[in-house]
């Protein structure tokens, strides 16, 4: 058997955690709950359901018989992510929070706060794994891996990407060897209280609002023309941060037919997002999900965050990478790698790639870490 360790677990309410909890107890750890608050300006709507998923970590927590702990971190994630996620919106761009509170709240803030209480590791119920490496190039002779969850449809390493080698050392995914129905079988048959609590689907702290609702509250915006790709205005939009590249629905404009254009022509096929012209507040959409303006064979990414330390070099073999999360993994050559920027090619072109959202690059099983999407051609 391994040996026994202080281990604090992020508790969220959700099933993955629960299990992570009850596997590492099982494993013979010293098990301690922790439930993050990451989000308190609206706490009494009827999205926000931190105060039910602290009742159901709680629960959780009873039967499995570990203590829990209720930590905020609320102002922390309001300077560390939403600060930048509005940033991001206002310059147009499309970000994603989830990689951010990873990254700042949930191993950096709730790391520190579990090494305060004297833990050796941290635990969430992330769908991803850690492997040590043998590395004389590395601290303690050891370089760290993060693979992908073994369970393909629930694989959460995009969203960890930017986690570095001293945050890897220190982490545990027990749920990242299981398939999603062995997580639930095992909930249901140790009688855990949320065994069929469903996925949440919201950002990490909207949940599931409306989201444009939401982020009128923090944003100004100009309303401005939305054109086609010959020009023609078709309609007004609400101001460009509430688009998003590939958006179909919700763009509020209905079909602009040719005079004496055939029946069957292609001019009802949907409209899409295509691009934001920030300098002229104008919104560009196209028809057909195959139009030209939605297929970019390269991109750019800066900010860029590399699991093992130096990332790849140009002419790297068989790499991969992911534009946006649901998505699999498009064989891509780099172009281009500096400290601080990194271009990517596409033999096959990938559909609305959107800046703000993360590139991130495997190899194999593999993420090797990634950045942030700034420009595509």
């Amino acid at each position: 058997m391994q040996q026994r360790q202080r281990v604090v677990v992020g508790l969220s309410g959700g099933v993955d955690s629960a299990v992570s909890a009850w596997l590492l107890k099982q494993q013979g750890h010293e098990v301690i709950g922790i439930f993050m608050k990451n989000w308190e300006d609206d706490d009494d709507s009827e999205y926000c359901s931190s105060r039910q998923d602290f009742l159901d970590a709680a629960s959780v927590a009873d039967v499995i018989g570990i203590e829990i702990e209720h930590v905020n971190f609320a102002s922390d994630y309001k300077d560390r992510v939403f600060a930048e996620f509005l940033r991001e919106y206002q310059a147009g761009r499309t970000p994603n929070p989830d990689v951010l509170c990873n990254a700042e709240i949930k191993f950096k803030a709730f790391l520190d706060h579990a090494m305060r209480l004297g833990a050796e590791k941290i635990a969430t119920g992330h769908y991803a794994r850690v492997r040590s490496v043998a590395d004389t190039a590395y601290e303690n002779g050891l370089r760290y891996e993060l693979l992908k969850g073994l369970d393909p449809l629930k694989d959460q390493s995009y969203f960890l990407h930017r986690l570095n080698q001293a945050q890897l050392s220190k982490t545990m995914f027990p749920v990242g060897e299981l398939p999603k129905t062995e997580v639930r079988r095992i909930a249901d048959e140790i009688k855990l209280p949320n065994a069929k609590k469903k996925d949440s689907t919201g950002i990490c702290f909207i949940g599931e609002r409306p989201f444009r609702e939401f982020l009128n509250r923090y944003l100004s915006n100009t309303p401005g023309p939305i054109k086609d790709d010959r020009g023609r205005k078709l309609g007004e939009h609400v101001g460009l941060s509430f688009y998003t590249l590939g958006q179909r629905k919700g763009i509020g404009i209905g079909g602009v037919k040719e005079k004496g254009a055939p029946r069957g022509g292609g001019e009802h096929d949907p409209w899409f997002v295509a691009r934001k012209d920030m300098a002229t507040n104008t919104l560009y959409v196209v028809q057909g999900h195959d139009h030209p303006w939605l297929q970019q064979h390269t991109l750019l990414a800066d900010d860029l965050s590399w699991v093992d330390g130096r990332g790849p070099v140009v002419g790297t073999q068989s790499l991969g990478a992911k534009t946006r999360y649901r998505q699999a993994d498009a064989p891509c050559d780099v172009l281009l790698a500096t400290g601080s920027e990194i271009a990517l090619r596409f033999p096959q072109a990938q559909w609305a790639v959107t800046p703000g959202q993360s590139a991130v690059l495997y190899q194999g099983d593999v993420c090797l870490g990634g950045g942030v999407i700034s420009r595509a051609e």
